[in-house]
């Protein structure tokens, strides 16, 4: 899955100049520590100018391993439906790509009729999502670049002022199924390490492997309290503390977190619910011929995945540069003041608790404007995406029979005519 960065000779060499502070003298003259790039520890005497080539080399060769192992996983990975490919739901597909552009919405929460194809669509997403820099063997996926996003010990080893393997690697979507226990959650113990060691050691779980990428929980309704409570923890703190045989252990836990139900099977816990940024209503496709043309391409697609995903192919790499474009070009985009307290006005008059909806209604719009390449948000921006992120939000009255996403739209024109 992941590349080592530079796997030239050149690109090593220019990327990080070897650190004098490393030399250490030894019995047999002086020596090279192993501070290098992948733990490589190469010893050398004084005057061996072949030393910075075989490093190279090495690395050189990790990169090709690397590249033929990532090759190979994804021709064995189970072929996914094309994000492109997917009819209509344009709401939904809209939500997903906004928190693929800024993380920092907060994640969508999908509802909608059984066989829409909600867990189909946010499976396909896998194909788009862009490659992020990690520290290489890390089990939380740490930003080289951001303490807020490091493991214990990979801070640690920055304090200490050790270089880090840093590789490019795609963001992650990891499945949360509903009947996971809460230590295959969290992390637990690991058990083997403790007999054959006698040393007490963490096993990281699934929400160390989604920081920095997307938790996606199907029938999230009908998912546990308990490990409902371990979510809402780890959304509002974005971190995980694990409590077990004496041993306290924390590590970052940022996701994005996706989560698809009927509401027919049950609502969801208001707590939980209040923690996605975004919600999409999904209907079913009631025109006939949209209708076949869902079923031809479902059935072309299950005769030969290969050959219906390559005729898909430039329009997902379009979309794929188009997602890398918007997520570099976001940190530019500008939302004028007046815009600003106008959606903090609608919140207000619909009375909407606490100020979430004020923030994630304005990622959302500057995501948007970056999606189509502008660096100014408009008033139009704010209004396609204002309901999915108000609407869940909205306080319920049993007797109204209107759906919230029109309310908020209503007051969203009464606010900004």
């Amino acid at each position: 899955m992941a590349t080592i960065l530079g796997t030239s000779s050149s690109a090593i060499l220019a990327s990080k100049p070897f650190s004098i502070p490393s030399l250490s003298l030894t019995s047999s003259g002086l020596s090279f520590g192993r501070k290098y790039y992948g733990g490589i520890g190469l010893v050398g005497k004084k005057g061996r100018p072949q030393f910075h080539v075989a490093v190279a080399s090495v690395a050189t060769d990790i990169g090709s391993v690397q590249e033929a192992q990532k090759a190979a996983a994804k021709e064995s990975q189970r072929p996914v439906y094309p994000f492109a490919a997917i009819v209509g739901q344009d709401e939904m597909k809209l939500c997903l790509l906004l928190n693929v552009i800024d993380p920092k919405i907060g994640g969508v929460m999908i509802m909608g009729d059984r066989g829409t194809g909600k867990s189909t669509t946010v499976r396909s997403l896998v194909d788009l999502l862009p490659e992020i820099k990690v520290v290489a063997g890390d089990p939380y996926n740490s930003d080289p670049e951001d303490p807020e996003s490091m493991g214990i010990e990979v801070r640690e080893s920055v304090v200490k002022g050790e270089d880090l393997t840093v590789v490019l690697t795609k963001i992650n979507m990891v499945d949360l199924p509903l009947g996971a226990t809460e230590d295959r959650v969290c992390g637990t113990i690991d058990i083997e390490k403790a007999l054959t060691e006698g040393v007490k050691a963490f096993e990281p779980g699934l929400l160390a492997k989604a920081n920095r990428g997307i938790l996606y929980v199907d029938e999230v309704n009908l998912l546990d309290d308990h490990l409902v409570d371990v979510l809402l923890d780890s959304a509002a703190s974005g971190w995980n503390t694990v409590e077990r045989e004496g041993i306290s252990i924390s590590h970052p836990a940022r996701f994005i977190l996706i989560g698809s139900g009927n509401p027919e099977e049950g609502e969801l816990r208001p707590q939980l619910l209040d923690r996605f940024g975004m919600h999409a209503q999904v209907g079913t496709v009631r025109d006939a011929e949209l209708r076949v043309k869902i079923v031809e391409e479902r059935a072309q697609f299950d005769k030969n995945p290969k050959e219906f995903r390559e005729s898909y192919k430039s329009e997902q790499e379009k979309l794929q540069q188009q997602i890398s474009s918007a997520r570099s070009f976001l940190s530019s985009v500008k939302i004028d003041h007046d815009l600003k307290v106008k959606i903090s006005k609608v919140c207000s008059e619909l009375n909407v608790d606490g100020l979430r909806g004020d923030i994630v209604t304005n990622r959302a719009a500057k995501a948007l404007a970056a999606l189509k390449g502008r660096d100014q948000v408009t008033a139009e921006d704010i209004a396609t995406v204002i309901p999915n992120c108000l609407r869940h939000r909205l306080r319920k009255d049993p007797l109204e029979s209107i759906d919230s996403g029109l309310l908020v739209s209503e007051k969203f024109y009464e606010v900004f005519s």
